[in-house]
This record gives C-alpha cells, structure tokens and sequence, in this order.
C-alpha cells in the first residue's frame, strides 16, 4: 500500500467548537484554504488553494485510489472537509490521533509531540492557534482594517506564508508520530470501528427544536422572577454572587457558611431555621441546574435538517478505550423521574409557566429533565433503547471467577440484594423495600458501587451521595463485601502481581485470559508494559518502570495523562486500578461488538450512551427491540461464557427508564 498524508486549514464563519464539525463544513461559505500533503512520507508539499491553486490530479485521484491509505491527525476532520469538494472513501482513511490513543499517548497533536520527546524540526509549530485566529475565522470590522469581517492572505502577506509553513510542519509532526508508531498498529477491528463511529457521528441525531426553544424561553423567565424575588428578600446587588449571598446567609443565621456548592446548600436548606435564609438557599439550588447549558449547546449544534452531528469520541478515554462525549455531553445527562414526562414537555413547548409552576413546581428541575427528551427520533420513527444489565459487576464475577455472583447473573441478577445477603448473612428474600433490612440492600449498593476496584472506606464516603452511611460502619462493610468476594480480592494481586514480573523480568505473563507483556521499539524509542484483552486489543502503559510508592512498596509507575491537572506526567498504578481498567475495557469491548453487529443487522445507531444502544426504528416497532436484545446478549466470540443480559424500550423520545 502506498500512503498520502494529508493536513489543511479552512475558514468558516460557524465557531467549530460550539457547533461541532458537521455544521461547520456544512455552512455556505466554507473553504479550503490550503491542502499540506507528502506522498509515501516523502517531502511535504503546500498548495494554497485561498490564492488560486489546485491541488494536482494525480493527488486528486490519490484521494480516492484504495491503493493509497490516507493519514491524517483527528482524521475525521480532513476526511469530511474534503469530502465536501472531492471523494475520498471512509474506509480508505487512519486517523494518527486515534492511532496515539491506542498507544496510552494524549490526544492534541502539539501534546502527543511532547509526549514522544520530538525534536524542535519535527514538532508542531507553536504559533499556530493565533495563525488560526487570523485567517479561519471572521474578524470584528473596525476602523483600522477598513470593516472587513475576514482577513485573506494579501491582508497580511507574512503572515499567510507563516500559516503555510506551519500547515506544512503539521504533516511533517503528524507522519513523525505515525511512524513512530507504526510496530504498535492499530488492530483491523479497532479500524473498522473508528470507520463505523464515524458513520454514526455523521448521521447524527434528531433534535426537538420546539423544545430547545421553549426550554430557552421558560428558563429566561423563571431566572428573571428568581433573581427578582431573591433582591426583594435580601437587598443584595447581584444574589448570584458567592461572596455576597454567603456573607447575607452567615449574618441571616448567625453561622459561617463555608461555601455554596451543591451538597453544602442541601444541607443548609434542611438545617437553618430562618424562613428567609432557607429560601434564598432554595433559590440558590434552583438557579444552579446546569439545564441551559446543554439546551444552548444543541441550538448551537443543529444542522439545517434539525440533527445535532459529532456527539461521540471514539477512544475518547485512552486508557480504556470508551466513547467521550462532545458538544451536548450526551454521557453526562441529568436522570428524568417525572412520570408525566410528555406533558411536560407539552408545557415547555408552549411556554406555559404557570402550569409547569402548579403540576411541577420547580421549574429549573424540570427543565433540567426533560434535556434527554430533547432527542426525537425522525417523523415515523421511534427509539428502541436497548441497555447492558449491570455490565461491569458481571465482567469482574466472570474475570474473577466469583462463583456465586456467576449464580447471580445466571438466574435472577439481583446483584444488590445478593451482596448484602452474602455481606450480612441475611437470607436474600427478606432483603428488599418495605422489610426493615431494606437498609442492607442500600449497604449492599453502595459496596457494590465503591469497592471492586480495591476501593476502601474512603470510595464508600464518596459512594454515599445521600449519607446513608454511617462512617463508623465503613471499615467494617468494606471487610465485609472483601470477605463475601475472595475471588475478586485475589484478582487484584493476581494482576497486579503479573503487571510487576511482565515489566521486570521482560517476560510475557498470561493469567486469567489477559496477556502481560513488556514490548519495546528500541529503533523509536518506544517503551511499553501492554495488556492483551479477551478481545485482541491492547491495553497501553507508556514507559513502565519500577519504583516505591508511599508505603514504600514496590509498584508500578508509567507515563499518561493526569486527570486532574490534564499534564502528561509520571503516573502510578495498582492491583485494583489495573482490574478497573480491565473490566472497564472488556464491557467497552462488549458495547463495540454490539454495535458492529447492530449495523450488520441494518439497524440505525444514532448514538450510545455508555452501555447502552439508541437506533432509529419504525414506529411500533417492539419485535425490532427485542432483536436488539437478542443480538447484544449473543455470546461473545472471545468469551463465550461471559452471561450478558439486556433490557430495553421503545420510546418517542429519548429517556432514561
């Protein structure tokens, strides 16, 4: 095969990060700008399209030629730009950025650079961004620049040629991290799944612009009469302030408020005595739904045919490789327990405030439920919503061994119960709502929740969201759910154990079906302890080495993307981490086997949502939902003994059941 990499600028008036891609590409006036390309890693060459050139036939054909591979970094962009003008197949483009998220590098092709330790000549260029500012997107007319609203190259000569060098170094850093890399390849499956991610974003979903406006609209009206009524309680200039509304509160209740945020209002509301000070605190929580947000982000979104595009990242979380979500965020959506959802939303629609007030009363709460339902399936159509039971709790019993949450998932799944039962040696019948060790099933849940990835008392106070916990307990449950689960306790020294003699001794180590393995590209200077899945695919830990951590024992440390900081950094792992990452991999494996076979079956995807399935289908479609079920609870080709079950629904609009 012969190779064409490929990098361009482009100018559209549509801000990309707000709108995504898709709507992007799509507005009237985008351009192409220039077309950066090096044919089979040979010398790069520029051809500036914004004054007059053409891109040469041979490369126009290259485009299309399924004997040449297309590389590009976050390829989708080039792929759908392009596409626009020209033709060039899908399935005939690698995506180096994914290619790095598959070797445990950052995504941003400056970030991964740094990460290889790339010589200056070979990184990107650093002036980029303000490059970009100037000539991609509009300018604001002044005086000065004789009211234009974008800037073309004769306006600032210098510049362009600056722009076209580093448009040039972008496909010299981005062939560099390709070959860098290329004794790590990406494997065919994991190729043909980025291919079908974009198929997916493409299609996009359904948006229901009624409501998005009448969200807006509501959501304008109530915060006015909020804020209205919070002055008339307290005199303060701007009640949203932090600084003024805590120093109100403290002199209100006569106690030091220590902050505002959303824990800390909940309890206060419950505790403070003051009629007033209580209120303003209500009005704080009702002012804090993050609704809008979401509302705003698909207005910004929607095409012109009412779908939102490019709402998933494929291997948006590296380390597993699980879908990130963009622009609305879709795997981070408030849940919805309203029951008279579709009135609500015919409420919303119309705009009618004071019924919202008298049937639901907290406006922003409602508002903030009904963001799920803002994605419609097309006219004549419906959603099935097919969902993964429990996926990961039955991942780790069926990678552990854990006999009997194996009987569990084998007959009546009720791993909460099942847990307490075992925990607290009450038999499983008496542990359910209404009896007075319903408690148990909460302890149960929670444990479930906090503690099999080797977490502690610690991972159980965070769990805890209600505090239904006392803290005295925690020790004591977390020595409970470890006894009830020897198995899984043992599957963290297990891994971790088989991590420590793969990256020092150099040997491979199989243990419980995964395959720990040092592996090194000397030539490239590439260094990793990997984790061959069930599946095929890899798990990647940049540069592993040995050292001591804070007890002073001797652990595992490597290099990845700290997610606090957001820094490319020196990183440490354990047994209970490695399992997590694992476990989270393998039901990653099982949601992307899902979808591959969805697509087979003709079934329309628009999106999913951690492990769970949304397909357009046509109304009244309830066999169709049951042949999702079906398909995704079909054995898995590389665990066949790992029992999978879902559940699901058909539905006019999207939520969560």
């Amino acid at each position: 095969m012969r190779h064409l990499s490929v990098d361009i600028e482009t100018y559209s008036s549509v801000d990309i990060k707000k709108a995504g891609l898709f709507k992007y590409v799509q507005s009237p006036d985008f351009q192409i700008l220039l077309f950066a390309y090096s044919v089979d890693y040979g010398q790069t060459q520029i051809v500036d399209l914004a004054q007059g050139e053409i891109i040469p036939n041979d490369i126009v054909w290259a485009l299309q030629d399924e004997n040449f591979i297309k590389h590009a970094y976050n390829a989708p962009f080039e792929w759908y730009c392009l596409n626009k003008f020209y033709y060039s197949p899908l399935h005939q483009w690698q995506c180096t950025m994914f290619h790095g998220l598959y070797c445990g590098y950052p995504a941003g092709l400056a970030a991964v650079g740094e990460a290889l330790g790339l010589s200056q000549d070979k990184k990107k260029m650093g002036i980029g961004s303000a490059l970009i500012k100037i000539f991609c997107v509009p300018c604001k007319p002044t005086a000065k620049n004789g009211f234009r609203t974008r800037t073309l190259p004769h306006h600032e000569p210098e510049k362009w040629q600056l722009f076209k060098s580093y448009c040039v170094r972008d496909v010299v850093t981005e062939m560099t991290v390709d070959l860098k890399l290329q004794s790590f390849p990406v494997p065919p499956k994991e190729q043909y799944l980025w291919c079908l991610d974009q198929i997916i974003n493409s299609g996009g979903v359904m948006v229901d612009q009624d409501l998005i406006a009448g969200s807006l609209e509501c959501n304008e009206i109530i915060t006015a009469e909020l804020l209205n009524e919070a002055v008339s309680i307290s005199g303060l200039e701007n009640p949203k302030s932090v600084k003024q509304l805590s120093e109100w509160l403290t002199n209100e209740t006569g106690e030091e408020i220590e902050n505002l945020q959303k824990g800390t209002v909940k309890k206060l509301i419950d505790k403070v005595d003051s009629d007033t000070a209580k209120r303003m605190l209500e009005i704080r929580q009702e002012l804090s739904k993050t609704s809008v947000k979401k509302y705003n982000a698909m207005r910004e979104a929607v095409c012109a045919d009412s779908r939102v595009r490019g709402l998933l990242q494929f291997y948006g979380a590296n380390r597993t490789g699980r879908w990130a979500g963009r622009l609305v965020q879709v795997q981070n959506l408030p849940r919805n327990y309203l029951e008279t959802l579709s009135h609500a939303r015919d409420c919303v629609k119309d705009k009618n405030i004071n019924a919202l007030k008298v049937i639901y009363g907290n406006i922003p709460d409602t508002l903030s439920q009904l963001i799920r339902t803002a994605f419609i399936p097309a006219p004549g159509n419906a959603f099935a919503v097919a969902d993964f039971s429990a996926i990961e709790a039955r991942v780790i019993a069926w990678l552990a061994q854990e006999q009997w949450r194996l009987e569990v998932f084998a007959t009546h799944g009720k791993i909460y119960e099942a847990s307490a039962s075992q925990m607290f040696g009450v038999p499983l019948e008496k542990i359910k709502k209404g009896n007075p060790e319903y408690d148990l099933r909460q302890k149960g849940k929670i444990a479930e929740l906090a503690l099999g990835y080797q977490g502690g008392a610690g991972a159980l106070k965070s769990m805890d969201n209600k505090n239904e916990l006392n803290e005295e307990e925690l020790p004591e449950i977390v020595k409970r759910w470890r006894a009830a689960n020897k198995r899984i306790v043992d599957l963290w020294y297990t891994l971790e154990n088989a991590a420590l003699q793969a990256v020092k001794t150099g040997q491979p180590v199989g243990v419980r079906g995964l395959i720990f393995a040092r592996e090194l590209d000397s030539r490239n200077g590439q260094d990793f302890l990997t984790i061959t899945l069930p599946s095929g695919r890899k798990l990647f830990y940049v540069k592993p080495h040995l050292g001591l951590n804070s007890w002073g024992k001797e652990a595992i440390f490597y290099y990845g993307l700290d997610q606090d900081t957001k820094k490319w950094t020196q990183l440490q792992t354990y047994g209970g981490k490695i399992v997590e990452n694992c476990i989270q991999a393998i039901a990653r494996d099982c949601l992307a086997e899902s979808l591959i076979r969805l697509y087979a079956a003709g079934y329309k995807v628009v999106m999913h949502v951690h492990d769970e399935c949304i397909a357009e289908v046509p109304e009244h479609s309830e066999a169709a939902l049951e042949d999702m079920i079906k398909i995704m609870c079909e054995p898995m080709p590389w665990a066949p003994d790992l029992l999978l079950k879902a559940d699901g629904f058909v539905t006019k609009f999207y939520k969560k059941e």
